[in-house]
């Protein structure tokens, strides 16, 4: 397959260099020095098992991509910057391809297709991370990770068959599902934990804020009545596939909220998790303080460039219960 996939930070860029490795064609939409890098250098992928450079064609917007030949898009940056990817792909010579939303949250694939274009969802369950220019790391092993594919908001169809056959045979484990935004509901609960361990820290004690997050979480998809995906069946769907690793003496960096602290890039994708909660509470009623207080503080943390592990668990816990008595 040709692909196009738009940032080529953790998963992006770990997809790109597994597909370049299995044979396929890739175009690489990246910017600033991360592009820089890629174009001078190639893309390196740094996993428990390798240390690989890769060439990659690489471009620095989705306007410098010609449609010939183009098999699908995968878009993999951050949900905040969804709406302008979309309106650069509805403006270029790319709007008649298929778009695979292969990121965290619920709202991207809405995005894409409010753009006109036809919008797929991908369920990606990946420990990566990019915190340097020109390099990417994949802590799971022996394969970098899971990415399931679907017709949004459910169906499947030969293009979503086509690109997980394609991501097969680059050795991520990924299949077609019919109902791909139940899916990403259950990843969005998964993923209410990434503001917690961004403001407290990996190691730190948040087993209590988890938990208080998550529950918020479930009863504001009930109160919705949206569906989602058992925590049994995220157990199974998981299984033993991802063991994740070290690479040498390097543990696995955090989530993507903690990278967007660590690397001190202004903003964040919480509004896009803790933030869909809030506003899905605020919709049909439901109190959401425990998210609303994770949203606000790091959104805070993340415009004044505050680095992760910023707040102890105590500390947030007050901030959460004095919000929760004015409910």
């Amino acid at each position: 397959m040709r692909l196009v996939v738009v940032g080529v930070g953790a998963i992006g860029g770990s997809l790109a260099v597994r597909l370049v490795q299995a044979g396929h064609e890739v175009v690489a939409v990246a910017r600033g020095e991360h592009l820089e890098r890629i174009r001078a250098e190639g893309l390196r992928l740094r996993t428990p098992e390798e240390d690989v450079v890769v060439p990659l064609e690489a471009v620095g917007g989705v306007d410098e991509v010609g449609e010939r030949g183009v098999d699908a898009v995968l878009v993999t940056t951050k949900s905040q910057d969804t709406a302008g990817v979309a309106h650069a792909l509805a403006g270029s010579a790319l709007a008649r391809r298929p778009v695979v939303c292969a990121q965290n949250g619920v709202r991207n694939e809405d995005v894409v297709a409010g753009a006109g274009l036809a919008a797929y969802g991908a369920l990606v369950m990946m420990p990566a991370a990019h915190l340097r220019p020109g390099e990417v790391q994949a802590y799971s092993s022996p394969t970098v990770g899971m990415v399931d594919v679907g017709v949004w908001p459910s169906g499947t169809d030969d293009v979503a068959a086509g690109v997980a056959d394609a991501l097969r045979s680059a050795g991520v484990d990924s299949r077609t599902v019919a109902d791909i935004a139940r899916w990403k509901y259950r990843k969005l609960l998964v993923n209410l934990g990434n503001a917690v361990t961004a403001l407290c820290g990996r190691s730190a004690p948040v087993g209590v804020l988890l938990e208080r997050a998550e529950d918020e979480g479930r009863a504001v998809l009930d109160a919705a009545g949206i569906d989602y995906a058992s925590a049994e069946e995220d157990a199974t769907r998981r299984g033993r596939t991802l063991q994740v690793r070290s690479i040498g003496d390097e543990e696995r960096a955090g989530s993507s909220t903690w990278q967007s602290l660590a690397r001190a890039t202004g903003d964040s994708e919480v509004d896009e998790l803790n933030g869909q909660i809030v506003r899905l509470g605020a919709r049909v009623g439901a109190p959401t303080p425990v998210n609303a207080t994770l949203a606000r503080l790091v959104a805070e943390a993340a415009r004044t460039r505050r680095g992760p592990g910023l707040m102890t668990v105590g500390e947030v816990l007050a901030q959460v219960e004095e919000a929760s008595s004015a409910v």
